[in-house]
């Protein structure tokens, strides 16, 4: 399948405000259903994400990215963010959306990106996984 995945433009001003710190807050993936429509320009918080799945095996606020890196790639300029892929094991739900946000602050939790799927994903007391891609969940290339 082909899955469409693109940084929300104002996770800019959040790492800009000093509102991400990749190196030491807690980064989650959420789900959401096709009710959710990502607004790429005007969303900068988890609350202006809505249809959060729900379903046996999915604990609202999704899952944490366990081994979270950052690294420089100076052959394309680029700031690479990546983790481990993330398994809801034993689960029953479906997707439409997978959004990347931080978890860390008390109130306002940034969004950095989202992956809309080619169509709804679904698990039926089986494994849900996201396999980040090779070159990473994320890059920042200066241009």
């Amino acid at each position: 399948m082909a899955h469409t995945a693109k940084l929300f433009g104002l996770v800019f001003k959040s790492l800009a405000n000093k509102e991400i710190d990749f190196d030491s807050d807690t980064l989650k993936v959420m789900l959401c259903t096709s009710a959710y429509t990502p607004n790429q320009d005007t969303h900068q918080y988890k609350s202006s994400v809505t249809n959060e799945v729900t379903g046996a095996g999915y604990t609202a606020g999704g899952a944490e990215l366990d081994n979270v890196t950052v690294t420089y790639d100076p052959a394309l300029n680029a700031l690479v963010l990546d983790a481990d892929d993330v398994t809801w094991p034993s689960s029953t739900l479906t997707a439409r959306h997978a959004v990347v946000y931080d978890d860390t602050p008390a109130t306002n939790k940034p969004l950095i990106g989202y992956i809309t799927f080619e169509g709804d994903i679904s698990s039926t007391s089986a494994p849900f996984q996201i396999v980040w891609n090779a070159s990473g969940i994320a890059r920042f290339t200066a241009a």
